[in-house]
């Protein structure tokens, strides 16, 4: 049997300098696609799928993210009195219940496996789920529901991936491919930032895992890889070495927030995809497109 994932990590202590200076003051996970933080999809995402205790590795001045899980009185009180029933019910229905968030310090940017091993005491002895906030997902059920049922399948470790042009792999994390369908198959390898010809797939690391906390043991001894930092992906193949892990190809679209274009593109598909306002943006798009100078194929 399976041990029930409960616990997600959130990495949120990045300083966010390709999007300066609008990450000057404002964390770059509280940027809104739509009129949602970029970190509340990744939380909505975890709660779809079963998670019952958030976790945020946090660094300085971003307090902002811990007081956005939290009650604001004036706020909801204003609301009430004006009336504004339906903002007020959509506050209370992100909100996280009493007890579930956890917040604590990466006090160095020494990299994600670094910023993982913070949480250990907060995960415990537990797997946990650990969500890249920059990665944010159009995929139903979403993605980590998509892992879960993998996991209940398979246990072990899983990492959420997709293919990318085999010219691209080495901006990524890539795994080699063994037996199983895209639900759910075997991860013989990993390698970061391949050489195109040295690649084992293309199939990349997509910012979704779940993982045994005997990773938090490995950290502990991993020692410092590429770009002088930490790397997750270190203490995940010697991971490899004891525990199983599943690759899920998931059904759905992803959009690196933490790009400029992927975030420009996550806000323009997030407002089409939403009943409320997707007409009249359509609209406007199309006005737009059509007093360019050239033309959108150009």
């Amino acid at each position: 049997m399976v041990r029930r994932v409960r616990t997600a990590v959130f990495p949120v202590a990045g300083l966010g300098t390709r999007f300066l200076p609008a990450t000057k003051a404002m964390p770059k996970e509280m940027l809104t696609v739509v009129d949602r933080p970029v970190i509340q999809y990744a939380v909505d995402e975890a709660r779809e799928a079963g998670i019952e205790h958030f976790v945020f590795v946090t660094g300085r001045n971003k307090a902002v993210i811990e007081d956005h899980f939290d009650r604001q009185y004036e706020l909801e009180s204003t609301l009430e009195a004006r009336g504004k029933t339906a903002a007020l019910e959509e506050l209370r229905r992100d909100l996280p219940r009493p007890g579930q968030t956890s917040f604590t310090r990466q006090q160095e940017p020494l990299g994600l496996g670094h910023a993982v091993w913070c949480a250990r005491d907060l995960v415990g002895r537990e797997p946990f789920a650990l969500l890249l906030p920059d990665m944010i997902f159009q995929a139903k059920p979403g993605v980590l529901k998509q892992m879960m049922d993998a996991y209940e399948e398979s246990g072990g470790n899983v990492i959420a991936v997709e293919e990318v042009a085999p010219e691209a792999v080495s901006s990524y994390g890539i795994v080699a491919r063994g037996d199983g369908p895209d639900q759910g198959f075997t991860i013989t390898g990993m390698v970061e930032k391949p050489k195109p010809e040295d690649a084992p797939s293309n199939l990349i690391i997509s910012g979704r895992y779940i993982l045994q906390p005997e990773i938090f043991m490995l950290l502990s001894e991993q020692t410092v890889g590429a770009g002088g930092e930490i790397q997750i992906t270190d203490a995940m193949r010697h991971l490899m070495d004891l525990q199983r892990f599943t690759g899920v190809k998931y059904q759905g679209r992803s959009f690196d927030c933490g790009s400029k274009i992927g975030f420009l593109t996550a806000n323009v598909a997030f407002a089409l995809d939403r009943p409320d306002i997707s007409g009249d943006f359509m609209a406007e798009l199309k006005t737009m497109t059509e007093e360019l100078p050239i033309s959108i194929e150009a």
